[in-house]
């Protein structure tokens, strides 16, 4: 028998399995297709074969990092949790994905790590607790860098910062692309009937931190609890798939 990968992956916290939207994207996938993955979690990103988390370190020593490149990794292991999707349902997947990561994505980066109680009394505080000593001291602060620059090169503008305006728009366009979620997935159980898809595991990554989190300024999560099925989504997939994280 080969050795299993290794899944590295941010702790977690919050109820949640990792703290991370990219670590949960990529555990809830492997957990719906059953891949047997050896797991690390941890709270040092040096200590990752890549430097950053979620990383996958293959039996073949080959090192991923993003969530799309390990989940075609585990389709090429026959771990395929898209197996039963049909061309069509195959291409409203990958629109959503491709939704969540334009509208839903930066609001959550601006929601975690810009606006200013949520990073200093939430993130920075749970990253600075919990990484080792003395990264706690640096890293959380070059963690926020590396954000800004993801929401800046994401808006097309260099000196973005944090503000209301920019809030506004942000939250704006997050709202829309829960409502769209939410009529998608209906009175459904998952996205495409009775069994988890990949598109479950992305918006699973995406909805989990803003529903768990205790955010000062937690509009978003005020806008997702109005919206009831995507909630029980939440809550059902953390007793289903994820029964001693979901406690919390």
């Amino acid at each position: 028998m080969a050795a299993p990968d290794e899944l590295f992956c941010w702790e977690g916290d919050w109820g949640l399995p990792s703290v991370n939207t990219d670590c949960l994207v990529v555990l809830a996938y492997a957990q719906f297709a059953g891949a047997p993955l050896k797991l690390r979690k941890i709270c040092n990103p040096w200590r990752s074969p890549s430097g950053s988390l979620p990383a996958l370190r293959t039996n073949q020593k080959e090192t991923l990092s993003r969530p799309s490149d390990i989940i075609i990794h585990l389709r090429k292991q026959k771990y395929n949790a898209d197996y039963d999707l049909s061309a069509k349902e195959g291409a409203d997947s990958l629109a959503f994905i491709s939704l969540m990561e334009e509208k839903l994505k930066p609001a959550l980066i601006y929601a975690f790590w810009i606006e200013p109680k949520n990073y200093v009394d939430v993130t920075r505080r749970w990253y600075a607790e919990h990484m080792p000593f003395p990264l706690n001291f640096f890293l959380p602060g070059r963690m926020q860098s590396r954000q800004l620059e993801k929401l800046r090169l994401q808006r097309g503008n260099e000196s973005l910062e944090a503000g209301e305006e920019l809030e506004k728009e942000l939250y704006r366009d997050a709202a829309e692309c829960m409502n769209l979620l939410s009529q998608r997935l209906g009175s459904h159980k998952f996205f495409f009937g009775d069994s988890p898809s990949s598109l479950d595991a992305y918006v699973f990554g995406h909805l989990a931190p803003i529903l768990k989190s205790k955010l000062p300024n937690g509009k978003l999560q005020q806008h997702l609890k109005s919206l009831d099925n995507l909630t029980n989504f939440c809550t059902n997939i953390l007793l289903l798939y994820f029964p001693r994280d979901g406690r919390g």
